[in-house]
């Protein structure tokens, strides 16, 4: 998580306008909920057998997820009671009902991965499109600085699919062997020039009732 989103849940919160509209609050209690989501589905993620007793950077790698969704929900949440909402403790239930259906086919590593990726993406697109879609300036900034964040952890979930998918599991790792890594290994965490938004979620989608 970048700087600018560590300061949103500080005191820069107490500069987001009160009178913000009802959207721009519903946008914010939608991320938290995707937020929410996220973490409970890696905090699972992270105490199967496999994942716990498997490699150890996808291990460190979920731990620090984690830590990240963690903050993204507060700074989210802190922004929609300084703007006279309410926070969103649950997870999005449109997401969580995907995943609920997921869960039973989870065998290995690689259905985690693929599962992960489908959260970091929504939120990535959702995000992206926010940005400039609410109206407030500093939750401009607060949605621009943490879409970057998801899409990082999306990239780096698209190099470990490609890995697991090669059967060269060995090679995710941290220092990695660049020298063995294959010839798509640069490019196939960032498949689109530009972040698409086409299946961002609705402001609506996670808000508070």
């Amino acid at each position: 998580m970048n700087s600018t989103a560590m300061r949103m849940t500080g005191p820069a919160l107490d500069e987001v306008d009160v009178r913000v509209s009802r959207d721009d609050v519903m946008a914010l209690q939608t991320a938290a909920s995707l937020e929410n989501l996220a973490i409970d589905v890696y905090r699972k993620a992270a105490g199967l057998p496999f994942i716990k007793n498997g490699n150890k950077t996808v291990a460190a790698f979920i731990a620090t997820t984690i830590s990240q969704h963690s903050a993204h929900a507060r700074a989210f949440n802190a922004a929609a009671t300084q703007a006279g909402g309410k926070a969103q403790t649950a997870p999005n239930a449109k997401y969580a009902a995907i995943v609920k259906k997921a869960l039973p086919g989870i065998k290995g590593p690689a259905d985690v991965v693929a599962l992960a990726i489908t959260l970091e993406d929504v939120a990535a697109q959702t995000y992206t499109k926010n940005a400039g879609g609410v109206r407030d300036v500093r939750l401009r900034s607060l949605f621009a600085s943490i879409a970057p964040v998801e899409a990082q952890h999306r990239a780096v979930l698209l190099a470990v699919q490609a890995l697991l998918g090669a059967g060269k599991p060995e090679l995710i790792a941290l220092p990695t062997n660049v020298a063995a890594l294959p010839a798509t290994a640069g490019s196939v965490g960032l498949p689109e020039g530009f972040y698409p938004v086409k299946n961002a979620s609705p402001i609506a989608e996670g808000a508070v009732k």
